[in-house]
């Protein structure tokens, strides 16, 4: 089976950061219970070089899990959907870019 790689850009309502962080706390060790490896999570600063004019994420992700079916475990494990809430109410906008290695 294909490894899962997943890159996200977080764009966080003003005012909502610690509303994510909370999300977060809960989110992010659950995906090592599914498998999955956080391999990159940080912050950019504004002065980051941004060639196609997006906005500065508040929070970039870089997470691989071993197959398809673990991030779906992941995505709907009873934990992270009793905060979600959490989320929903601070994320403006994702972008997800998913990958696999065949």
């Amino acid at each position: 089976m294909p490894l899962v790689y997943l890159t996200q850009l977080v764009y966080v309502n003003p005012g909502k950061e610690s509303m994510f962080d909370l999300f977060e706390d809960v989110a992010i060790p659950l995906i090592a219970k599914h498998r999955g490896e956080l391999l990159l999570r940080g912050r950019p600063t504004k002065d980051i070089i941004v060639a196609a004019g997006i906005d500065v994420p508040y929070e970039i992700h870089f997470v691989r899990f071993r197959n398809e079916d673990d991030f779906e475990k992941f995505s709907e494990d009873e934990a992270r959907q009793q905060v979600l809430h959490l989320k929903d109410q601070s994320v403006r906008a994702v972008i997800l870019v998913k990958g696999t290695t065949s």
